[in-house]
């Protein structure tokens, strides 16, 4: 095993660390390239390096350290989330063999799965085993308990909670998981899957098949009968009755004198050897026997446990054990008052860890006083059926699964499950309501109650009296979990609380509220789909307005996000979408808002455009809706960008902003505050005013929903950090940027490619032309047809493509980059708006460089059309100074230019002008990483 920080001191890249960790699954160069988005020369490139680096002579040699030298991306990814094995509050005791015997299994097997009956101790060996091995997985071992999650759809996200993997847009949390762990050496610990067996093996099998370097150690009363499981039955622990030894012995003495006990008599090992014996070996009936040795003391306990064991004579041997257990809890049940009774039944409606609050408020009714809980709780925690777990908020208990499942039987029998159901789900909606109402962020306090609001939930969904605490439950935990940043079960609970709406009205609520967080996550077939269904009720409620807002909320989605359609919308629909708006409710305002604003969208170069939106803003101004109010200042955004309306366009941005942020938690307005800080970076890097774009792009990235798509929530960080000449940063930046797009599937994502142009810009002034290519490919992709084909090429890549040509001194290469008039941007996409005036301001200079005759005239129109951006200004000021020879002009724009903080233009204007501030120039350059520059 390598020592941390290996591989950088050998001088290895974290791009070279990619290709190592592929060598070591004996991919080709081809496979290689494929997987990582670069050629295979690049490939032959760095295993060339590799071998060098690391002193290996061949290729095989190499794959074969591979290994235990390769820590990439993935690798660092789940480092991050720093894993480890719960660290349980006893010894482990014995087991010596079993460990050994589970240990070998998995060197052999990706999955193995504990078998045995309740209480035998399969947790407790599976962490023993874990923490054993832990250092054959360079990635660690991970624990996840599923024994608080109650709904089998839920196992992958259970898995990316336990592992601290947020959400990412587009994506399950099973395709998060799997991504993140895709090149990780792992061994994953999934505890107590009997109860949830179709939706633990999905995931294993996917799991199994997609990380190809991960192993499974799953625990469970049945057999999982997923593909390569390896099952190993978990006998009871090792009996030597006549001896006075054993493993099943050594427990019992430890756990007895945790609990005061000391032996004076040589016989009474013996005598603790046959309750043992008695016992099956069972770990959990021991510990329950131990606990009450030195209130019986040893006569009592042998007479108390053979009259409730000689009841069960015969029978095959796991039965027997089955039967050990029960009858250990019936015992130590019957050995409890009645009020101890009552709180061990009622609690065991809590799926996760408690405080006694709560325990009062659902198990403090007839016959009990609440303020009995607390001491019940105590007791119970010293006689082994409740564990005691601190925490930051104040000490918690939970239930073992096996008492837990004893405690509900016993409930039922007493027929109070139906009224301590109903106690704990008004519980989950106080509880609910109080963390909506709480400020500031609530994870770690929703984390801890989430598995119960879930099984209330589940529990109320069965019961027709409760139907309409159900649907109050799902709504709330719909808002809770998109505000935990897991919005794909959000949506899904909206669309849950919508089958269980009272009413038509309700439910077209909730499945509007379920398209919101749907078109959020960038799933918009399934928002279109349930904007349609939110229309659909409506019509049944008889509101044909609400009906017609759905419905052409749907148009705009189609028109303005079709990069979140995973399939592009049929010809004609938007068109349909509006025209049945229009039909549902002519005439109305709100109705009439809604669709102007995606009429007076669909064409910017259209003259009348302004005026549709611009009514289209007032209108929903005048109705009061807010998100629709959003969107229309979106809309004219766009159109003023396009049109060279910066002023007017950071006006509008700020409006939306202040319009949005004291609602910005909302579910509804949480995609449009995403939006708005977009367009925040989009006009501010336009008007150059590279600070305020860098505040609001560093906004963006700590929105939780951005935390875990670095893609995404990088992009703009990335952007103007390369405009500002921060070449360091862009290099760092581009990493994440580049492994969140991996890991989402490598999408085309043509709204958010002027991030990797930038990154491409960058390395070719770097004189890194082969991470240049790389990114130039990824580019490409990103480009690739997910959207209507556009005309033209994306003005960011004449803008950054330019830069590099003039760099180097390629002015032939330049000019054919620069070459249209920048009135032609009103031929372009509106986004292209944001580059007008630093393409104007190039297409300027590229002219007097070329020394063209046209230069001056291009320098008087530049002038006019970048007056609103200081940085393109200071370009033409340049350019103009060039053709003059005007030293002191230079130095003047080269002041302007590190006033706007834009290094990189900066130390090429001091590189232009020549003498002392030529050599100042050059030492910036060098400071950043740039190549020397050709004049």
């Amino acid at each position: 095993m390598t020592q941390p920080g290996f591989l950088s001191n050998a001088g290895v890249s974290e791009r070279e660390a990619e290709v190592l960790a592929l060598v070591s699954q004996r991919l080709s160069n081809a496979e290689i390239a494929s997987r990582l988005f670069i050629s295979t020369r690049t490939v032959e490139s760095h295993v060339s390096s590799l071998l060098r680096k690391l002193g290996m002579s061949d290729r095989r040699a190499l794959a074969g350290a591979a290994a235990t030298l390769a820590e990439a991306d993935n690798r660092l990814a789940t480092r991050a989330a720093s894993p480890s094995l719960p660290s349980p509050l006893t010894s482990f005791v014995g087991r010596t063999d079993e460990r050994t015997a589970v240990a070998d299994a998995l060197a052999r097997h990706r999955m193995v799965t504990a078998v045995g009956p309740a209480g035998v101790g399969k947790t407790r060996l599976a962490l023993a085993v874990a923490g054993d091995i832990s250092g054959r997985y360079p990635d660690c071992a991970w624990y996840v308990d599923l024994v608080p999650v109650t709904d089998a759809t839920m196992v992958g996200a259970a898995v990316a909670s336990a592992f601290g993997f947020g959400e990412q847009p587009g994506r399950t949390p099973t395709d998060t998981v799997v991504a993140k762990l895709a090149g990780a050496e792992a061994l994953v610990v999934l505890d107590n899957c009997e109860h949830l067996v179709d939706g633990v093996t999905t995931f294993i099998e996917r799991l199994l098949s997609a990380c190809l370097k991960v192993t499974v150690l799953a625990t469970s009363r049945v057999r999982l009968q997923v593909p390569f499981e390896s099952v190993f039955p978990v006998p009871g622990l090792s009996l030597d009755e006549a001896g006075g030894r054993g493993d099943a012995l050594a427990l019992f003495v430890e756990r007895a004198a945790m609990a005061g006990w000391s032996s004076p008599y040589a016989d009474d090992r013996r005598r603790l050897a046959a309750i043992c014996a008695e016992l099956d070996g069972i770990a959990l009936a021991i510990e329950l026997a131990a606990a009450r040795l030195t209130t019986f003391g040893l006569d009592g306990l042998e007479a108390g446990l053979a009259d409730r064991l000689g009841l069960l004579a015969g029978g095959p041997r796991l039965d027997d054990r089955h039967r050990s257990v029960r009858s250990a809890l019936d015992w130590s049940f019957g050995l409890l008052d009645e009020r101890d009774q009552v709180v061990l039944r009622r609690v065991s409606v809590f799926a996760a860890a408690f405080t006694s609050t709560a325990a009062a408020t659902v198990a403090g009714q007839a016959p009990l006083m609440p303020g009995e809980v607390a001491g019940a709780l105590a007791r119970l925690a010293d006689h082994n059926l409740l564990v005691v777990v601190p925490a930051p908020g104040g000490t918690r208990y939970r239930m073992l699964e096996t008492i837990r499942q004893y405690g509900a039987e016993r409930m039922v029998e007493v027929g109070e499950r139906t009224e301590v159901g109903g106690s704990h789900v008004r519980w989950c909606l106080t509880t609910a309501a109080r963390l909506e109402a709480a400020e500031g962020d609530i994870s770690a306090d929703f984390d801890e109650v989430a598995d119960d609001l879930r099984a209330g939930l589940g529990w109320a969904i069965g019961q027709p009296l409760r139907r309409a605490d159900a649907h109050e439950l799902a709504g709330r935990l719909a808002e809770l979990t998109f505000a935990r940043g897991m919005p794909s079960e959000a949506q899904r609970r909206f669309e849950e609380a919508a089958t269980l709406a009272a009413d038509p009205a309700e439910a077209a609520r909730d499945l509007h509220l379920g398209a919101a967080v749907a078109w959020g996550r960038g799933a918009g077939n399934e928002a279109v789909r349930l904007y349609r269904a939110a229309a659909d009720e409506a019509r049944r409620a008889g509101d044909q307005r609400r009906a017609a807002v759905e419905l052409a909320t749907a148009a705009e989605l189609v028109l303005h996000a079709p990069g979140v359609m995973s399939e592009l919308a049929s010809p004609g629909e938007r068109q349909a979408l509006l025209d049945e708006a229009w039909t549902l409710a002519f005439g109305d305002p709100y109705v009439e808002a809604a669709i102007l604003n995606v009429v007076g969208f669909q064409d910017e170069r259209d003259p009348q455009s302004s005026e549709l939106i611009e009514r289209a803003v007032e209108l929903a101004r005048r109705v009061g809706d807010a998100r629709l109010e959003s969107s229309t200042l979106d809309s004219l955004t766009g159109l003023q960008l396009a049109r060279g309306e910066y002023d007017g366009a950071a006006a509008t941005v700020r409006r939306r902003l202040e319009l949005l942020t004291p609602r910005a938690h909302e579910v509804e307005m949480a995609w449009e505050y995403t939006d708005a800080l977009h367009m925040a970076c989009v006009v501010y890097v336009a008007a150059g005013n590279l600070e305020a774009a860098r505040h609001y792009a560093q906004q963006r990235r700590e929105l939780p929903f951005f935390r875990e798509t670095d893609h995404l929530a990088v992009a703009w960080l990335l952007t103007t950090a390369a405009d500002a000449g921060e070449f360091d940063e862009v290099v760092d930046l581009a990493f994440q940027f580049r492994r969140g797009w991996i890991e989402a599937g490598r999408p085309p994502m043509s709204g958010f490619a002027f991030a990797a142009a930038a990154a491409a810009m960058v390395y070719g002034i770097r004189g890194d032309d082969e991470a240049r290519r790389e990114w130039l490919a990824i580019l490409t992709e990103m480009l690739r047809a997910a959207v209507p084909a556009v005309s033209g090429t994306p003005a960011y890549m004449h803008v950054f493509g330019g830069l590099v040509a003039l760099h180097r001194g390629e002015l032939d290469d330049a000019l054919a980059l620069l070459t249209d008039a920048p009135e032609s941007f009103n031929h372009w996409q509106w986004h292209d708006g944001v580059w007008r005036q630093w393409y104007t301001a190039l297409w300027a200079e590229v002219a007097v460089l070329a020394e063209r005759a046209d230069r001056h005239e291009r320098i008087e129109r530049a002038r006019f059309i970048v007056a609103h951006n200081p940085i393109a200004s200071a370009i033409v000021d340049r350019a103009e100074a060039i053709d003059a020879h005007d030293g002191e002009g230079l130095l003047a724009a080269a002041a302007a230019l590190d006033a706007a903080g834009c290094r990189y233009q900066c130390a090429r204007t001091l590189v232009l002008a020549g003498g002392e501030s030529r050599a100042e120039g050059e030492a910036i350059m060098t400071a950043i990483g740039a190549t020397p520059m050709t004049t």
